[in-house]
């Protein structure tokens, strides 16, 4: 299917009233935006646990809050990092959730989070204690620590929501798509506002399945780099609280649309021309009622593997040719898997709201076979009005968000 389904060629733009970025560059979005304004990569050896091999990873030295003891049975890295984030002054989700409870109503306000490996790492950890003991440690529980859903389960209850909630799992598409099923939430009338992003935290699954692939990097990623060696496992947790579109929030950021597809070319490989990557872009635009030369900026997916980078290479070219200003941040956040979608698109928000492309960090001699206009160092550019970003996840669970100012 090379089109969209004609029943659904638009969406309404919903607005962003707050977000809040917590990864490896520190809290908030201002710490974010300073490692994209140095260009300044946050990874460093992993420290968090021990793994039999040399890896550079976006880790979060951000101490994180605890979690309150009436929902303790929650308790694990996943939700600390969503609490910290959902309680960042800075970026104010907290507080805008607490308005539209106010304004809508606590059911008509729903939470869709996106993650790939949820509270693993305490599993692994009780896994550890089982091998030693012969039993599950009494405090792990797996439903509201390990299973998928608990994170959003978790950030429902923190806030005391009762409307719809969610987890999507789409690989490292997850964040993206939840922002994609916020909006069609509120489009569709059963949502007035809804938490989306993603969070996703280190573990030693991770790090082993992609080493397996031969995946991981032993030094810092260096996305679209003709030498480059593979991807840098990151952590982080991006929140975004949308709402629907009226007098009081008319100044606001908007997602403008979500594109979708999946190519289902291999479990782990892309399709070799970029087939299904460039649908998504295609789909995002013709949602939007967007030409491709109406798009400013497109932060790339770009993980810094051989073939993803080069397909993704050719799928933008195939709808932008040359003449977007791209660029990668990985080699500055890691790959951060579940939660890339959301901090990703988080990212292109700064850049809109900051008036500049970021850079791709760690690149040094562009691959041959780019044919993209591929930015290297950040560059501060007037009259950016709207960015797209890519997030493709295995599977070929690919998703593209446009947003604007």
């Amino acid at each position: 299917m090379d089109t969209i389904d004609n029943r659904h060629t638009s969406i309404s733009p919903v607005a962003i009233t707050a977000y809040s970025a917590l990864s490896a560059c520190g809290m908030g979005n201002k710490a974010l935006s300073q490692a994209l304004l140095d260009n300044q990569s946050q990874l460093t050896p992993l420290s968090l646990f021990n793994i039999p091999f040399p890896s550079f990873v976006g880790e979060i030295k951000q101490p994180l809050l605890a979690i309150r003891e009436q929902l303790a049975e929650y308790n694990c890295r996943n939700a600390r990092v969503a609490l910290t984030a959902l309680n960042d002054a800075e970026g104010g989700v907290r507080v805008a959730v607490e308005q539209a409870k106010q304004k809508y109503g606590a059911h008509r306000i729903g939470v869709i989070i996106g993650t790939s490996t949820s509270g693993l790492y305490e599993t692994e950890s009780a896994y550890g204690v089982l091998l030693e003991t012969g039993k599950m440690p009494d405090d792990f529980h797996f439903v509201t620590e390990h299973a998928y859903q608990a994170t959003a389960r978790f950030i429902q209850l923190e806030l005391g929501l009762t409307g719809v909630c969610y987890a999507i799992s789409t690989a490292c598409s997850s964040g993206a798509k939840a922002i994609a099923a916020g909006q069609r939430l509120i489009n569709s009338g059963l949502c007035d506002a809804v938490i989306v992003g993603g969070v996703d935290t280190l573990c030693r699954l991770t790090l082993r399945g992609f080493r397996s692939l031969e995946l991981v990097s032993s030094k810092p990623c260096t996305p679209m780099d003709k030498n480059r060696h593979g991807i840098s496992i990151g952590e982080a947790g991006g929140l975004l609280m949308l709402e629907k579109r009226h007098a009081d929030n008319n100044s606001a950021m908007k997602v403008l649309a979500v594109g979708e597809s999946s190519d289902a070319h291999h479990m782990s490989t892309p399709h070799p021309e970029g087939r299904g990557a460039a649908l998504a872009m295609t789909n995002a635009l013709q949602l939007a009622g967007l030409k491709a030369e109406e798009i400013d900026y497109l932060n790339l997916h770009a993980t810094a593997t051989k073939i993803n980078d080069s397909v993704e290479s050719k799928a933008v070219f195939s709808v932008f040719k040359d003449q977007l200003p791209c660029s990668g941040t990985k080699g500055i956040t890691g790959h951060t898997l579940g939660a890339a979608g959301a901090i990703e698109t988080i990212i292109a928000l700064i850049a809109l709201q900051q008036q500049f492309i970021p850079g791709t960090q760690g690149l040094k001699n562009l691959d041959e076979d780019c044919q993209c206009q591929v930015i290297q160092d950040p560059l501060h550019k007037q009259g950016l009005q709207i960015a797209m970003s890519n997030s493709f996840g295995f599977g070929g669970n690919n998703a593209s968000v446009i947003v604007s100012l």
